[in-house]
């Protein structure tokens, strides 16, 4: 069957077959070889971001425990330093009394010690007075057993010798 500008249809139905036979062939060679290792390799990324989100979203969450670590440790450094501190206060303060004490002891016993020592100077000075006046007395009483012209004799040699050894 000739059909008019020699188109021969089973020609035409030969190299749409070669066609389809290619295009199946090459799909099955090609195509479907491709679009396995692309499906492979898109899940290989789905499957590294979904890792990736969930390391993110773990890293965030260790963030955030860390975070309300350190800020209990911030919290708990404070309460330390203010025990410290309050310690350090409590003790200047303990040896402060101490040292308050202290002062108030050194101050009694050199009270004490100046009472004792004024006492002793007192008793001293009475003793002297008591030997002065032993020996006042002894003078005057050797005197009153003199004769009162000796008595007068002695003194007036004693005033005229100075007076001799005044000039």
């Amino acid at each position: 069957m000739n059909i008019p500008l020699n188109v021969d249809w089973q020609q035409i139905l030969l190299h749409w077959m070669n066609l389809a036979i290619l295009a199946g062939g090459l799909y099955f060679l090609l195509f479907a070889p491709v679009k396995k290792f692309m499906d492979q390799r898109a899940g290989r990324y789905a499957a590294r971001d979904a890792e990736i989100t969930q390391k993110l979203a773990e890293a965030e969450q260790l963030k955030a425990e860390y975070q309300a670590k350190l800020d209990g440790a911030d919290e708990e450094i404070r309460a330390s330093q203010a025990k410290a501190q309050q310690a350090a206060q409590q003790s200047a303060e303990e040896q402060l009394d101490k040292a308050r004490a202290e002062a108030a002891q050194l101050l009694a016993r050199a009270q004490a010690e100046a009472e004792y020592s004024k006492e002793q100077a007192r008793k001293a000075s009475q003793r002297e007075l008591k030997e002065l006046a032993a020996q006042a007395a002894k003078k005057l009483a050797s005197r009153m057993q003199e004769d009162p012209f000796e008595q007068f004799l002695s003194t007036a040699q004693g005033q005229g010798g100075a007076a001799h050894e005044e000039r």
